[in-house]
């Protein structure tokens, strides 16, 4: 087992070929899966990938090969309101052109939770899709490392 240290903590990053390599998707479930797939198609440019025949799930994927498995949620649930309850509260995805994409989806009457800003270079905006799951809406001038 090697330690790292990061850039920007003191707090050691353990790696061994045993671990994590990265995250291949997320899940979000949704009460229409094909439906919000089709959101996401429409309104953000990704593709419909893989649809298992014995069930309702869409897996879409982005232009950076990302991927987001929709799965059938529980009847009568909604995703938890705001942004800091526990749990996942946000994907943040990454575009090129931010004022492009802020103004496409402005124009599509996508609901914002906040107005774009930018700070140090870092565009950015929250909304949300149409089963109220938020999204971040994301242009960094430097990536993280």
């Amino acid at each position: 087992m090697v330690i790292r240290y990061s850039t920007t903590s003191k707090h050691p990053a353990l790696q061994s070929p045993h671990m994590v390599t990265g995250i291949e998707h997320v899940a979000i479930a949704s009460p229409d899966p094909l439906r919000l797939a089709l959101w996401y198609v429409e309104h953000l440019d990704f593709v419909i990938n893989y649809q298992p025949a014995s069930s309702k799930t869409v897996f879409i994927k982005a232009a950076d090969g990302s991927m987001i498995e929709i799965i059938e949620s529980a009847p009568d649930t909604v995703p938890a309101a705001g942004m800091n309850p526990a749990g996942l509260r946000h994907l943040a995805l990454t575009v090129a052109d931010f004022p492009a994409v802020y103004a496409r989806l402005k124009g599509k009457n996508v609901r914002f939770l906040t107005d774009a800003q930018t700070t140090n270079g870092n565009s950015l905006a929250f909304f949300t899709d149409p089963d109220g799951n938020i999204l971040h809406l994301l242009h960094r001038e430097t990536p993280l490392p």
